[in-house]
């Protein structure tokens, strides 16, 4: 009986590791390249440019700041530096395909930022 049991034991493990497994392909990444006077800038001045964050995330050190507007969200990723936390990076969604990010986005949430809290 026993080895009946490890037979389709094996007959079931077999089967298992001949599939094929399903692969999805990655996006690409955005193109380099950061928003004019953005890299570098502090938390406090994010604050003041664009208001308060509608989400935030802590990954490790690393704090990334989603700001929503009517028609275009941006992400800023924020590491510690000797200041405290400066932008390092920032995405747009929609983004031009030659771009992370979308100029015209952030100019119209530069112009109605969120109250900070």
């Amino acid at each position: 009986m026993r080895n009946l049991t490890i037979l389709a034991m094996s007959v079931l493990l077999a089967s298992c590791a001949a599939r094929p497994v399903d692969r999805v392909a990655l996006p690409a990444a955005p193109p380099p390249g950061e928003p004019a006077n953005m890299v570098g800038l502090s938390s406090g001045a994010l604050k003041t440019a664009y208001g308060a964050p509608a989400f935030t995330r802590k990954d490790g050190d690393m704090e990334m700041w989603r700001y929503d507007g009517a028609a275009c969200r941006a992400f800023f990723f924020l590491y510690p530096d000797r200041a405290g936390l400066t932008v390092r990076h920032v995405e747009t969604q929609p983004r031009p395909s030659n771009s992370a990010f979308d100029e015209s986005c952030l100019a119209g949430l530069r112009r109605a930022p969120a109250k900070v809290s």
